[in-house]
């Protein structure tokens, strides 16, 4: 799928608000790789605004954090 590159740099600025959010004692190995894939199934299905895409991953980040430990 081809993306704008204004709907990637919305994408990095997403990732990297959701990053800033996980606590700094959760340095969990491939956690940045899943949340940005969490990002893209997002805009894959139609989800395009920073907001929607910021909530979407946080939405996971938890349950990320699980599946990793």
């Amino acid at each position: 799928m081809q993306y704008s590159s204004e709907l990637i740099q919305t994408m990095r600025q997403a990732l990297e608000t959701v990053m800033a959010s996980v606590p700094a004692d959760q340095p969990v190995f491939g956690l940045k790789a899943a949340v940005a894939e969490c990002i893209l199934k997002a805009a894959a299905h139609g989800q395009t605004s920073y907001d929607g895409l910021v909530a979407s991953a946080s939405d996971q980040v938890q349950a990320i954090i699980s599946m990793l430990t």
